[in-house]
């Protein structure tokens, strides 16, 4: 949708964005029953784990070493934003952060992957 912004995606999502936050992009997409939400951006690889522990997932993430078979992935939203796709990344910590959460947000995922040696990309996907 247009005149979206990553602070109106990063608020329907119930996530604060970390202040040393950069490369941020977001998208909103309207559904016909549900909007599905995309937000992406790369934090210092020592301030991951204190943005995960806002996030409060259900489960502790879980590594995946191996990039997913290409053709497992049906879609590539964040492709949309120009991004990697984290199902085709190797060394990725994911999960389910909440399903359903609060207040219209009915789930949302998280995968982080690592950039380079000092940056890792956080990606989160909601439905709403």
């Amino acid at each position: 949708m247009d005149g979206v912004t990553v602070d109106s995606v990063a608020k329907t999502l119930q996530v604060q964005m970390p202040s040393t936050a950069t490369e941020a992009k977001a998208a909103y997409q309207k559904g016909f029953q549900d909007d599905g939400l995309l937000l992406s951006f790369v934090l210092p690889t020592g301030a991951v784990d204190g943005f995960l522990t806002q996030l409060k997932p259900e489960q502790p993430l879980s590594l995946r070493e191996q990039p997913l078979p290409r053709n497992t992935n049906s879609t590539t939203p964040f492709s949309h934003l120009g991004l990697p796709e984290p199902d085709l990344l190797a060394g990725v910590r994911e999960g389910q952060v909440c399903a359903p959460c609060e207040d219209n947000l009915n789930w949302l995922k998280v995968a982080v992957a690592p950039v380079d040696d000092r940056t890792s990309r956080v990606y989160l996907s909601g439905v709403d």
